[in-house]
């Protein structure tokens, strides 16, 4: 492989790898299969996803990264190799320069731990970029000039929120909530009103189906099957949009909660900067239905989707390795 720049979007949920001049060229789940009994990786990525919730005793189907960052280093290492196989093959004639996005609220220990995993797993040498920063770059917004620019990055593990002007982050905040624990909502809301226990596969399908974050002119229902808590057997229930909302309200309240806290700390020049840009949201959790709606509500400050909301971070972080000489005062290098 001749290519000696690559981006990694190392993703609660999935993790993409943009190579420069060729674009996207992987996006699979950061889920990896272990055997139990001799700690083996038997799966990762689709093949591992599919065996989530469906394993016997003795294999394990985990994500080895929470809110973001690195809960087990051996298994992220794998997950690493796994993709830089995956696009070069096993016999790579130079190491690669990674860039990898972070979160903005990763402390310097698990920074570390992302490049040691990275160099353990082939890379010459690891930038690291913040989420927030290569969502912006992704969504096409002019980080360098001297203006206010809001950035909700709404991932699985995390929701990233900062004003950025002249390259770099000006205020921030980091809560460790995001797509995951708005599913995890869900099936709480299922088990403890409809006394039914669903997978987090059900749940994710039921915030895509008919969730929305705020209350629909025509709410929308849908069937959904799991196992009854009292009798143990297969049941199915109607569940409805208007009972989805109330159940992720409580999280969506501490996602704004992140958004007011930015605005509170940004200066005031750059607060009519942003009053008349708006703030762009980003991530998986910008597809929720009406959160644009939710967030112009509650702020005042009108809110606005990003084109392929999913795939802002990785492309902007490929656009960052590709123009390194250009963007180099936004990430950081592994010296």
């Amino acid at each position: 492989m001749f290519n000696k720049r690559i981006a990694i979007d190392l993703g609660t949920a999935n993790t993409r790898v943009y190579i420069p001049k060729k674009g996207l060229v992987a996006n699979e789940p950061s889920v990896v299969a272990i055997s139990v009994d001799d700690n083996r990786i038997l799966a990762i990525g689709n093949d591992a996803k599919e065996m989530l919730g469906r394993t016997p005793d003795t294999i394990v189907a985990s994500k080895p990264l929470r809110n973001g960052v690195i809960a087990n280093y051996r298994i992220t290492e794998a997950l690493l190799k796994y993709f830089l196989n995956k696009i070069s093959g096993h016999i790579r004639l130079t190491r690669p320069e990674l860039m990898i996005s972070v979160p903005t609220g990763i402390t310097s220990t698990e920074r570390r731990a992302v490049i040691d995993a990275a160099t353990a797993a082939g890379a010459k040498k690891v930038y690291i970029i913040r989420a927030p920063v290569a969502a912006a770059i992704g969504a096409n917004v002019p980080i360098a000039a001297p203006a206010g620019n809001l950035i909700v990055d709404i991932g699985e593990g995390t929701t990233e929120v900062a004003i950025i002007s002249l390259g770099g982050i000006v205020a921030e905040s980091s809560v460790r909530i995001g797509g995951g624990r708005i599913s995890s909502a869900i099936a709480e809301h299922i088990r403890k009103r409809h006394g039914l226990v669903i997978g987090v596969q059900t749940s994710e399908e039921i915030k895509k189906k008919i969730g929305s974050a705020t209350a629909l002119d025509q709410p929308k229902t849908m069937q959904v099957r799991g196992r009854d808590v009292v009798g143990g057997l297969p049941k199915t229930i109607e569940v409805t949009s208007t009972e989805v909302t109330s159940a992720i309200k409580e999280r969506l309240d501490e996602i704004l909660l992140a958004v007011k806290a930015v605005l509170e700390q940004t200066p005031p020049e750059l607060s009519s900067d942003i009053i008349d840009r708006g703030m762009i949201i980003t991530g998986g959790g910008a597809l929720l239905r009406n959160i644009d709606k939710l967030m112009t509500k509650v702020t005042g400050v009108p809110a606005y989707i990003a084109e392929d909301p999913m795939l802002c971070v990785i492309k902007g972080a490929g656009t960052a390795v590709e123009h390194l000489d250009e963007y180099i005062r936004s990430v950081v290098t592994n010296k």
